[in-house]
């Protein structure tokens, strides 16, 4: 029977309980066990698919085809574990569940409440689908005292209460601010974060407090007899100088044998850090560096490209080297001669978005590495973009443009209708919902054979996640083709383009997927690995 653990945040957002969560899954696996990891996210929207990334960051694709929060992404690249539907609940899911529920008429004529029907229902969420996995990990999203987060906090007391502590351990996120004025460490907003969890009963097992300097022993004392968790329970958490020293520090700290202790189990093996090492040792001693360049529609917030960001890491960790990354705002290149940022860079990636504002600016992105020969790699609207650059300038359709940006002129990127999955065909029109009605989750495809992505995945068949309502138009696949661009990644139905190159050119690739989404750090995405290479290349040639 599975063990649960309960990861809980106070004080702030942002302390990294999702970061905390994939850590200690994968400080669990390195002694063998098998884990399952799951977020809770108190929010009314049933997805975070709608949602902009400005709002809440990167909405992470499952395999399966769910639109999750993008801590289920640390978790992926953390443990190797697929994510599932399964694993990902918000509160909008929850209720809608609910009323489906009512309007049946399964309640039976009871009044519906808090308790116990979405608790109930937030239990079983819980509790399903957790296979053979030893440990489930559920990080309950938001912050303790929220009034949204009230349903899960209690729910997660009740499973508590049932499952004994044998088999239910509560870890609580929390922060120590050091006031420079003072000199001083402050213990405080520890103390009443933990005071207003257990206000609502839950006493936490362990405390895992985020701080930038060394926790005293004497605060450690007072932080444990205040809170009544056993002193060797408050675990220091300062930041690392990279998200996958995480696993290394959290260990040494003791997170994962505090985790045993509490669970009672004291033969547990010493985990195998080995890889978690070596890739430590990659990233803190790089054999050079490259520089590429990001034009992107929300670099306001770098969580839009989560991702992607550790997508290209995992690059520079096959290749040996470090990935700097130049971000730069799409709408600047829709001005005169604004081309200067991309100048040094050695590959220019332009990333997935949605809507009009600063297309034109990614067209010319894509113009620019094209001409100016330099590694170039479009992702989703990225490829679509690029695609709209060949057909303007290479094969004179001159007013070539998206359905989804303008109504006018020729749609060589048009709306997705009809797809197939599996046996299944799909359809969809501009009056459905927006709501999880993209092209969502894993499809495969066929390489062309002679193609470079072909040589690149070294297969002739892939797989790959998807999460667009947009594709490249099919009718105009000649004329492209004619004016050299190669169409070397298909559907399997040959309907739908998948991947586009340039014939000519050091690396010029457009995916209408997200690779980035299954990229992992011991396992670096071929095409990262390849476009890092590539870059490499080019910063000798500079």
């Amino acid at each position: 029977m599975p063990r649960y653990i309960f990861i809980t945040g106070g004080v702030v957002s942002s302390l990294g309980k999702g970061l905390a969560s994939a850590a200690l899954g994968a400080l669990l696996q390195a002694r063998g066990y098998s884990v399952r990891l799951r977020k809770l996210d108190p929010y009314l929207n049933v997805d975070p698919g709608t949602m902009s990334p400005y709002q809440h960051g990167e909405c992470y694709v499952t395999d399966d085809g769910a639109e999750t929060d993008l801590d289920l992404g640390h978790y992926e690249r953390f443990t190797g574990v697929p994510a599932s539907q399964s694993d990902n609940i918000t509160t909008g899911r929850v209720y809608q569940r609910i009323i489906e529920r009512e309007r049946r008429g399964d309640y039976l004529g009871a009044t519906v409440q808090v308790i116990p029907h979405v608790t109930d229902i937030i239990k079983q969420f819980v509790l399903s689908d957790a296979g053979d996995a030893d440990f489930v990990l559920c990080e309950i999203g938001g912050t303790v005292g929220d009034i949204e987060g009230l349903p899960f906090f209690e729910a997660i007391r009740q499973l508590g209460q049932e499952l004994g502590h044998e088999r239910a351990v509560f870890v609580h996120v929390t922060l120590l601010p050091f006031i420079k004025v003072a000199g001083e460490m402050k213990t405080k907003p520890t103390q009443h974060s933990v005071k207003e969890l257990r206000s609502i009963g839950i006493q936490p097992d362990i405390l895992l407090c985020r701080c930038e300097m060394p926790i005293p022993p004497g605060d450690k004392r007072k932080i444990g007899q205040f809170c009544n968790v056993r002193e060797s329970a408050v675990i220091e958490g300062m930041d690392a100088a990279s998200l996958y020293d995480v696993p290394l520090a959290y260990h040494k700290e003791g997170l994962d044998s505090e985790v045993l202790r509490c669970f009672g189990i004291g033969d547990a093996p010493e985990p195998d850090l080995t890889k978690w090492l070596k890739i430590s040792q990659t990233i803190a001693e790089p054999d050079g560096e490259v520089t590429i360049g990001i034009v992107g529609k929300y670099v306001g917030l770098l969580d839009a490209y989560k991702s992607l960001i550790e997508a290209l890491a995992h690059g520079g960790i096959a290749n040996g080297v470090k990935v700097k990354l130049r971000w730069l705002d799409s709408e600047q290149f829709e001005k005169d001669d604004p081309f200067a940022p991309l100048e040094d860079v050695h590959a220019v990636l332009v990333p997935g978005g949605f809507g009009g504002r600063g297309a034109e600016g990614k067209v010319a992105a894509a113009r620019f590495a094209r001409e100016r020969k330099i590694p170039f790699f479009g992702i989703c609207y990225g490829m679509q973009m690029a695609v709209l650059e060949a057909a303007r300038d290479l094969a004179g359709i001159e007013q070539a443009t998206s359905s989804e940006i303008n109504e006018g002129g020729e749609p060589v990127i048009g709306l997705l209708t009809e797809w197939s999955r599996g046996n299944e065909v799909e359809t969809r029109s501009e009056a459905d919902d927006k709501g999880g009605t993209m092209r969502l989750g894993a499809y495969p495809a066929v390489l062309a054979e002679g193609s470079r992505v072909r040589e690149i995945y070294g297969t002739s068949h892939i797989e790959e996640r998807h999460r667009h309502r947009y594709e490249v138009n099919i009718a105009y696949k000649p004329q492209l083709e004619a004016a050299g661009l190669i169409f070397s990644g298909m559907s399997p139905d040959g309907i739908l383009p998948e991947i586009v190159e340039i014939k000519d050119h050091p690396w010029f690739i457009g995916v209408q997927f997200h690779p980035e989404l299954k990229s992992r750090p011991f396992e670096p995405h071929p095409l990262f690995a390849s476009f890092v290479a590539a870059a490499l290349e080019q910063s000798r040639m500079v």
